[in-house]
């Protein structure tokens, strides 16, 4: 009963923070007059405020000394950091600029381009379905650049920014709220800097647009990181197929809300371009799907053969209970020991 409690607080954790994340764009034209950059700093500001009061209060500060102590790994944080802030501030930017649909398709095709940094990068092997999938999503890509004049490079730069900060993020190998910590404190004094430059021009927007203003700009910081705690609430309850699933929320959700909410048009060609994203996620699902059952099922199957082989039968344990009572009795070949390989298999 508990297993299924966690899982279901697990599930419950992943939709709220796939389903904040997809709800973010109405909350980034609150902001306005304010552009993206002066967003994206606060952005930071805040951020580094909220985790640091997070851990402060449960006390996992120990990490901080290791990571001063590893110049590489402090290296990879400032790639995340800086890799990171393209992404959010590209965000920021397109969702106040209408471009939220093509924003959305950035995350539709980042499993996409995390698969081909795989074997670009690392080498891995595809299995067909892969393939599959990744070829259609180069078609898409192609159909989508026909459609806009241009290739979409809102979608593929935040495609690539967040793969790139999920292959530094496999790197570095630290917590959410650790990592999240460390690349905000990385960029705190030039965020900062910028924050007070601005008010020294006299463009900054904190203060002149009122105290409603300022807290709305404060309050990014726990746009921020509240979500990122429910997925780490999610990630230690529910299995990894299932958070694979769930990724796909936010970019429904944004896709949904520029259609729908801020009117932006949806022209033939981009229904191709976006239909051939979904068939290649698709196939994605199915082919993940399909290996965790395998995966499972085999798992299942070598469970019951170490069983087979380390339990006794019930005709050798008879064997054993008639050679410890009959001394005359000879001892049988199945019953006999080798040293060097350990009991005989079971007949």
């Amino acid at each position: 009963m508990k297993g299924k409690n966690e899982q279901r607080a697990g599930l419950l954790y992943g939709v709220g923070a796939y389903g904040m994340w997809g709800l973010v764009p109405l909350f980034w034209p609150l902001l306005e007059p304010s552009g993206a950059v002066e967003i994206l700093a606060h952005r930071m500001v805040w951020s580094l405020g909220v985790v640091g009061i997070a851990l402060l209060a449960l006390r996992r500060w120990a990490w901080i000394g290791e990571l001063v102590r590893q110049p590489r790994k402090l290296g990879l944080i400032t790639a995340a950091a800086a890799v990171i802030s393209v992404n959010w501030g590209l965000y920021i930017w397109s969702v106040n600029n209408g471009h939220v649909v093509e924003a959305s398709l950035g995350y539709f095709i980042n499993p996409l381009v995390t698969i081909a940094m795989g074997v670009l990068l690392l080498g891995e092997r595809l299995r067909p379905a892969q393939w599959a999938a990744v070829a259609t999503g180069f078609a898409a890509v192609l159909v989508l650049a026909v459609g806009y004049g241009q290739p979409p490079w809102i979608s593929l730069t935040l495609a690539f920014s967040f793969a790139t900060y999920g292959l530094v993020k496999k790197k570095v190998g630290m917590g959410g709220l650790e990592s999240l910590a460390a690349e905000t404190a990385v960029l705190f004094v030039p965020a900062l800097g910028f924050l007070l430059w601005l008010g020294a021009r006299g463009d900054a927007t904190f203060l002149a647009g009122g105290a409603g203003h300022g807290a709305l700009l404060a309050a990014t910081g726990l746009v921020t990181a509240i979500p990122l705690v429910c997925f780490g609430a999610a990630a230690i309850r529910v299995p990894l197929s299932v958070l694979g699933l769930l990724q796909y929320l936010a970019p429904v959700f944004q896709f949904t809300l520029g259609i729908l909410y801020f009117h932006e048009e949806m022209p033939p060609e981009r229904w191709a371009g976006f239909a051939l994203v979904w068939v290649a996620l698709m196939l994605l699902t199915w082919d993940a799907l399909r290996t965790a059952r395998r995966t499972r099922a085999q798992a299942l199957r070598l469970a019951v053969r170490a069983a087979e082989v380390t339990a006794p039968t019930g005709t050798d344990s008879a064997y054993a209970a008639d050679e410890r009572t009959d001394p005359a009795t000879p001892p049988s070949p199945a019953s006999t020991k080798d040293p060097a390989t350990g009991p005989a298999a079971p007949r």
